[in-house]
């Protein structure tokens, strides 16, 4: 552990004892308790000093002895953990996705650090949990200036700097300021739109904008504002998933003319509302007659389409045996808007495992195995320091990450994270919704109920609450989580509307009530 962590560790256990010693804080801590978390964290001091951390980055493995592999990231927008073909969709044709997949490997517990677009897209650039860093909400809709704080390096910039070519497709929602924008933040290339959201067709959004401008609008719904490439206007004339795909393969052909590894992150808006699909592609599910779900299908009919299209496109240019490709979605299906997240619990925005659980893939050719179904879970988190160990890149030293290498423990189809807890948070208006996993159990605490435990390894629609049969496991889970969160920022944005909120308190987390498990 580094003097910064410990630095932090000293900082957070110095708030806490300050703020129990404060007459605000009506905490029942006993002085024993109090003694206990100190003792943990001089402990946590004393043993990092001797061994090297627990979430470290090798970037000396095997696999980089060669030349460095180009990195494909394609990231979809709500999708629902069954609605590929390689999850076990029936309904929803994916064949594209689903030929990745029998030539790499699907993974059954994938997971991403939140079950909204912005936060869960902020861990994915950088690698930690968006409570570290302040970024746990989405971001502002409307002429916003904040942003995902800038000394936080991407994955992107870090590439960039280990000679990686890097280029940024479709939804960014990271800030959209200009020194937010992807350009400043290591993409070479971008093309897409900042905000969180877009329509669809451009024949009526284009109308649409034309429309608010004659009126003399300036505050206009990002969802109709024009598309951008590297900053300037375009006049986008496609269906916007198959102009993201088309963008993407213009990178993708251009990079082979290029003597450096590329890394590509194309995040398609497809299938977050509004619902909008062609209708050639709502054409391929004639059994489907909810028309929400029907238009839903030929959204990610159409992303598969793109895929099948970007992969040829590698195969043409000679790249694709030399292409890591990485397929997730941000965050679960929103079940109200056509999704399915069978067999998981609930959806988008839940910390429950249709949250934030959601369908993933590797495809590499002899380097990730064909066919297979890696049965552990792995983080979105985990991502930043693998793609730097693949690639060579030396994560700077005071750069912190929450996740780990996965790739040994990968490779060897053992669990990456034995042992070790990952956690879910959502703030809501006055409480919040958590949840904590280690190994096959996960303690959740939703919609202001008791505390639950699940073994969702073998129930993951998680129906069995088993809390009262294990309380002793359950207690230790929440307080493991409760350390987790001493050092949680209060949000850059939106925490004024969240008075009184349990960040508040002497700059730390108030969470008498979410980390109680008594019922």
């Amino acid at each position: 552990m580094n003097n910064k962590r410990i630095n932090n560790i000293v900082e957070a256990v110095s708030h806490w004892r300050g703020a129990l010693m404060g007459e605000s804080l009506t905490r029942n801590i006993t002085t024993n308790k109090m003694t206990a978390l100190l003792t943990t964290a001089m402990l946590a001091i004393s043993v990092s000093a001797e061994a090297a951390p627990a979430l470290s980055v090798d970037a000396n493995t095997e696999i980089t002895k060669g030349k460095q592999p180009n990195i494909l990231l394609i990231l979809t927008d709500d999708l629902g953990y069954n609605d590929v073909g390689f999850n076990g969709s029936k309904e929803i044709k994916t064949p594209n996705l689903d030929q990745l997949a029998a030539n790499g490997t699907s993974f059954s517990q994938a997971y991403v650090a939140h079950p909204f677009c912005g936060p869960s897209r902020a861990a994915l650039m950088t690698g930690r949990y968006p409570h570290k860093i302040g970024s746990q909400f989405n971001l502002p809709t409307k002429g916003s200036f904040v942003g995902v704080p800038l000394e936080e390096q991407f994955i992107s910039k870090l590439l960039q700097n280990n000679g990686y070519n890097t280029g940024a497709v479709g939804k960014w929602h990271l800030g959209e300021a200009p020194e937010f924008h992807p350009n400043a933040r290591g993409f070479d290339d971008f093309y897409g739109f900042t905000g969180g959201g877009h329509n669809y067709f451009p024949q009526q959004f284009k109308a649409q904008y034309a429309e608010q401008l004659k009126q003399g609008n300036t505050n206009i719904n990002h969802y109709i504002l024009p598309l951008e490439h590297n900053g300037k206007e375009v006049d986008e004339n496609e269906y916007i998933t198959d102009a993201l795909s088309r963008e993407a393969s213009r990178f993708v052909k251009d990079a082979a003319k290029h003597d450096k590894p590329f890394f590509l992150y194309l995040a398609y808006n497809a299938p977050h509302v509004p619902l909008e699909a062609k209708q050639s592609d709502m054409d391929q599910f004639p059994t489907i007659k909810d028309q929400k779900r029907k238009t839903y299908a030929g959204m990610v009919y159409a992303v598969d389409r793109g895929v099948g299209q970007i992969v040829e496109t590698l195969d043409k240019t000679d790249q694709l045996n030399n292409t890591l490709i990485v397929f997730m979605s941000d965050n679960g299906g929103k079940l109200s808007k056509g999704a399915n997240n069978y067999p998981l619990k609930e959806g988008k925005g839940s910390v429950y495992e249709g949250g934030y659980r959601t369908p993933m893939l590797f495809h590499w050719p002899d380097k990730v195995a064909s066919g297979q179904r890696f049965e552990h879970p792995v983080l979105a988190l985990d991502l930043y320091p693998t793609f730097a160990a693949l690639a060579g890149a030396d994560v700077p030293q005071q750069k912190r990450l929450d996740g780990k290498n996965i790739w040994p423990a990968f490779s060897a189809n053992k669990n990456p994270h034995q042992d070790e807890l990952f956690y879910v948070l959502r703030h809501r208006k006055g409480y919040s919704d958590a949840a904590v996993r280690r190994n096959e159990w996960k303690a959740v605490k939703h919609s202001q109920q008791p505390w639950k435990l699940f073994n969702v390894q073998t129930d993951a629609n998680e129906t069995e609450d088993l809390s009262s049969k294990h309380r002793n496991k359950l207690n230790d889970m929440v307080r493991e989580m409760e350390k987790w969160s001493w050092d949680n920022k209060q949000p850059l944005w939106f925490h004024e509307n969240f008075e009184g909120a349990e960040w508040r308190l002497h700059g730390m987390p108030r969470f008498d009530k979410t980390y109680s498990t008594e019922k």
